[in-house]
């Protein structure tokens, strides 16, 4: 869809729009990489696996309790 511009007004007007467009774009992307950056360290992952392991644990442990 092409739009059409009365004058150089508008286009100075839709030329900033789409600049800001950008710059917010550019700036979830910063924040979307700061977010998987921060998700990958190793503290995050050692959370992970101490929950993970509890649940596991906790299961076992149910499952004996239940079998005798």
């Amino acid at each position: 869809m092409k739009k059409t511009f009365l004058n150089f007004n508008d286009i100075e007007v839709e030329l900033r729009r789409l600049d800001l467009e950008r710059e917010i774009a550019k700036e979830e992307l910063k924040s979307v990489k700061g977010d998987l950056k921060e998700s990958l360290q190793p503290a995050e992952w050692m959370q992970t696996g101490l929950k993970v392991a509890g649940k596991i644990g906790s299961m076992m442990l149910l499952k004996k309790l239940f079998r005798k």
